[in-house]
């Protein structure tokens, strides 16, 4: 009975209340290596999001000019010949990430009036290293610098 006395008297552990400092640094590195992938993962689709914008005002102008054309069978470099209001071309578009420039130079005799509508990247959107230029014309063709097939999709 006297053995049982001294178990139970003895003095208990106290119980583990918390983490160890070697589990929180294996946290803190698997959040630091997810992190890593996520975020570059997420500003590469920000910028992919950030095209359509360039797109839709290039698009837009396309359309802007070829309503100016029918009623002057000229096109224009005038921002407010296209509802753009005061000023001239450059213009910035969107969010301010894209700056479009309409080139429309007065036709050559017997040759028809032609455009060129551009836009550049501005801001953080210069890293987008895929699209660096979106460009179309009254023909219709869409070109973009570098790589025309991951810019027009």
């Amino acid at each position: 009975m006297a053995a049982r006395h001294r178990q139970r008297h003895r003095p208990r552990r106290a119980a583990s209340a918390g983490f160890t400092l070697v589990e929180l640094m294996v946290v803190v590195i698997i959040a630091s290596v997810l992190v890593a992938i996520a975020i570059p993962s997420y500003i590469d689709k920000v910028r992919k999001s950030r095209r359509t914008e360039a797109k839709t005002a290039l698009l837009d102008l396309a359309g802007r000019e070829e309503r100016y054309y029918n009623t002057n069978n000229a096109y224009t470099n005038l921002p407010a010949n296209l509802g753009y209001g005061a000023g001239v071309f450059p213009l910035n578009v969107g969010s301010g990430y894209y700056q479009v420039t309409v080139a429309a130079p007065a036709p050559a005799a017997g040759n028809p009036p032609t455009y060129t509508i551009t836009a550049t990247p501005l801001g953080d959107q210069i890293k987008d290293a895929q699209c660096q230029q979106f460009q179309l014309t009254n023909s219709g063709l869409q070109t973009s610098a570098p790589n025309l097939t991951a810019c027009w999709q």
